[in-house]
């Protein structure tokens, strides 16, 4: 079967079985490894892309289920050399250790931000309850979260 999928606003056609994991297509078949196999079975959140627009886990999305979406991987979200806001705030408040969340963590806050530019505290939570830190980075990612709002809205 063929599909043809927008990842990072380049156009690909897939050649691939229907029910094929979006996460192998963009890891073994694009070369897109920054997003990361955790669980396979959408509890921890490593694989977190957005596909037009939304947070999903790509270790469970068909390929057949992505056909004619808009994909965005971590690779695509840094524009002209300049990283997201999303992902300098990771880096300003040092909200990873081992790393292997982040991806996933910063695409879910991605998807967060650009549906609610300033969300509470609750939001977060809850936006963000799709996503398993092992290392237990949470307070600073929260803060990294809320740094971006900021940025995001133009506040100091």
């Amino acid at each position: 079967m063929s599909v043809e999928i927008e990842v990072n606003g380049i156009k690909h056609k897939i050649d691939a079985e229907p029910e094929t994991s979006l996460l192998e297509i963009l890891r073994d078949d694009l070369g897109l490894t920054g997003t990361k196999y955790g669980c396979g079975e959408s509890q921890c959140g490593a694989c977190t892309v957005l596909m037009n627009g939304f947070p999903i886990h790509s270790c469970v999305t068909q390929l057949s289920d992505a056909a004619d979406s808009k994909i965005v991987t971590i690779e695509g979200i840094e524009k002209n050399g300049h990283l997201h806001a999303v992902q300098q705030a990771f880096i300003d408040e040092g909200a990873m250790q081992c790393g292997y969340c982040v991806s996933g963590m910063i695409m879910a806050a991605v998807g967060m931000l650009n549906r609610n530019p300033n969300p509470n505290d609750e939001e977060i939570l809850m936006r963000m309850s799709g996503n398993i830190c092992r290392c237990g980075s949470y307070p600073r990612m929260m803060a990294a979260i809320k740094r971006a709002s900021r940025t995001i809205r133009g506040v100091k």
